[in-house]
């Protein structure tokens, strides 16, 4: 293939990315812009123009997988040279490999999991007040990708806002014996391969020269994710040079809780004055309708919605469904599933996402008594889950299974309270995992008359477990938000989008917060052309149904949707709107101001209606709306939706579900 024939079929952003002669080069690719093919093709063209020889190029990627890919990638495209790609810690591993042996030294054992060290150091004490060695080993590489030393872990996950499951003090003291117990044993482990490597590079000039003699040419997948202990290594690589090139997107840095540093793009251009920066704006995977809900999504405040442009056929409208309970939602999206299918086409060209790994077990069983196959994609099956082996290893060392159920049952609800399990941190992920487990036991207890612990396993084996996760089987994916990056399906679900999941309990922050909005716009950008949202009003958490309240971005996606069905804009600033604005310029709440002046037989009809509503629903009064609202209700007196929708604690979602009886009680009851 010949250097012209690399830009065939090229849009002009990615023309300008494949050719520019920028060092550094910085391509800005949004969803679906192409970012892969324009990578591979920049290879490639500087490859076939003479401007650089594959044996000098590194490419960097965060999967192994990615670098298989991208090397395939390009010798479809002609280029047979071998050339290195890999991910940080692998081309870190090898450059110390060879330094090693050079200098004649055994080379230190490579630790795979942290949990094989420190679940010796965690104790058991520790370890029954729910720190777990996964914890600590989560908690223990975010602070080696922030370079932080366990002498300075307690001041800056302080700094940081970190909530690990136990006490800074205390994780800063696990974290310092762990290094301890590394050293004693002449370990180390993968986050060590990127700080050795970038010391060897900054104080070994014989052994930079060699690294930067073989790597002249640099290129970065997905620089968003990038944290600060790599790009040290890559700032050595380096070593002042500018022939780099980094392609990433700001809207979908989805891993600062694992120590990336989304800034290091975002402020590229001021650690590289020189640098040139090209965008990639057009969408070529999904359809518009899908894009208008992703750029809602990204708004907030302060932000504006990404400029990508459609180039696909528009598509059906994307929907906003509610359910009774998670046990209803799962069995709802099965249905619909189904219906969705078309004649011809594979399960594969479906997918169900979820924000946590623990929603995707609900989901699972639904879909297999549906009898239609699923694949829990990266190893996220329910069975697989730790937590979960643990406690069926219990079983069977226990002294039977009812024993065993009541207590997982104490264990799940001990100390739950109703908001408990909306913050889905470590250690309540695990608890989630635990109560669908528990759930589990019962239906199963529910229809053997002599449950016993080989039984239950044996069930669950055939209920969840009976299929192999052949990535070759045409089945539906289930799939969390953060595993789905960089996937894409014809037809997606986006399950569970409550709050304390949708955005996650822990995002307490407004950088969390922005996160999370970027998370869920990855997770709709990933549906080609038809998207399903969907909340459930009760979940359960062993056996407990909680009450659950729609994620705070789905008004943003039925605004959207609305907008897309061409429904009413709304209205130039009327009554309502103006008495809110004239609120807000003098520091007044809203809610606070219109509840004074209620009217009473409205704010009576609205209370008993509530009151009515919460009991046919087992919910608490509160969930259906709060008295603010209601109290506003019933000062505004509002006579048609778009009225309705200027209240506080008023969004699309609710409005949708219980505006038409709330008019309708308000024309009833107030004032002539």
């Amino acid at each position: 293939m010949s250097a012209d024939d690399l830009l065939e079929g090229l849009d002009e952003g990615q023309r300008l990315a494949v050719t520019s002669d920028g060092a550094p080069l910085c391509v800005l690719a949004g969803a679906g812009s192409g970012k892969t093919r324009v990578l591979t093709r920049r290879i490639a063209w500087r490859v076939r123009t003479g401007d650089a020889h594959p044996g000098h190029l590194l490419a960097l990627t965060f999967t192994r997988k990615a670098a298989g890919e991208l090397s395939e990638r390009l010798k479809a495209l002609g280029i047979r040279d071998r050339m290195a790609a890999g991910t940080f810690h692998g081309v870190a591993y090898a450059q110390l490999r060879r330094r090693w042996a050079d200098q004649g030294r055994t080379p230190p054992a490579l630790l795979d999991r942290k949990s094989r060290v420190l679940g010796r150091i965690v104790p058991r004490s520790e370890r029954a007040g729910g720190l777990q060695a996964a914890d600590a080993a989560t908690e223990i590489e975010w602070a080696k990708a922030r370079m932080i030393l366990p002498d300075g872990y307690a001041e800056g996950a302080a700094a940081a806002g970190r909530r690990p499951p136990c006490p800074l003090e205390q994780m800063a003291s696990i974290y310092r014996r762990y290094e301890e117990e590394k050293r004693r044993r002449g370990l180390v482990d993968f986050d060590d391969l990127l700080a050795e490597c970038a010391v060897a590079v900054e104080e070994d000039q014989e052994f930079a020269a060699a690294q930067r003699w073989r790597f002249r040419h640099l290129f970065v997948d997905e620089f968003q994710d990038v944290n600060p202990a790599q790009f040290r290594l890559l700032s050595a690589w380096l070593g002042g040079r500018t022939d780099l090139c980094v392609v990433g997107d700001p809207n979908q840095a989805i891993y600062s809780w694992n120590g990336a540093d989304p800034t290091l793009l975002t402020r590229f251009t001021e650690r590289f004055p020189a640098t040139t920066v090209v965008r990639l704006d057009a969408n070529y995977r999904s359809s518009p309708e899908v894009l208008s809900v992703a750029s809602a999504v990204l708004r907030g405040p302060g932000r504006t919605a990404p400029a990508m442009v459609a180039t696909r056929a528009e598509g059906p409208v994307p929907s906003v469904r509610s359910y009774s309970s998670d046990l209803d939602e799962a069995r709802g999206i099965a249905r619909l599933a189904r219906t969705s299918r078309r004649p011809g086409t594979p399960w594969s060209d479906l997918a169900v996402l979820t924000r946590t790994n623990a929603q995707l077990a609900v989901i699972e069983r639904a879909f297999r008594e549906a009898r239609i196959p699923v694949r829990v994609a990266g190893g996220g099956a329910f069975l697989d889950q730790p937590e979960v082996r643990d406690a069926l290893r219990g079983l069977s060392r226990g002294a039977g299974f009812a024993p065993w159920l009541t207590d997982l049952d104490t264990a799940v609800v001990g100390d739950l309270d109703p908001v408990g399990p909306a913050d889905a941190s470590a250690v309540e992920e695990r608890r989630l995992q635990l109560a669908n487990l528990a759930r589990l036991g019962h239906e199963y207890a529910a229809i053997d008359p002599s449950p016993s612990g080989g039984g239950f396993t044996a069930w669950l084996a055939s209920t969840l477990g009976a299929e192999g996760e052949d990535i070759r089987r045409d089945a539906v994916d289930l799939v969390t938000f953060h595993r789905s990056k960089g996937l894409e399906w014809p037809t997606v679900f986006l399950a569970g989008l409550e709050r304390g999941l949708v955005p996650i309990g822990r995002a307490a922050d407004p950088a969390a917060e922005a996160e999370e909005r970027r998370l869920l716009y990855v997770a709709v950008t990933r549906a080609e052309r038809r998207l399903h949202c969907s909340w459930a009003e009760r979940r359960s958490f062993g056996g407990r149904p909680v009450s659950r309240s729609p994620s705070p971005y789905l008004e943003a996606v039925e605004e959207a949707c609305r907008a897309l069905r061409g429904g009413p804009t709304p209205p130039a600033p009327g009554r309502i709107r103006t008495e809110r604005q004239r609120l807000h310029r003098k520091g007044v709440s809203p809610s606070e101001s219109l509840a004074d002046g209620a009217d009473p037989s409205v704010l009576a009809a609205l209370r008993q209606w509530r009151s009515e509503t919460a009991r046919a629903s087992g919910v608490p009064a509160y969930v259906i709306f709060h008295d603010s609202t209601l109290a506003a209700v019933a000062a505004a007196c509002p006579s048609s939706a778009d009225e309705l929708l200027e209240l506080p604690g008023l969004g699309p979602v609710k409005a949708s579900r219980y505006g038409e009886t709330l008019l309708a009680l308000v024309a009833e009851h107030r004032p002539l």
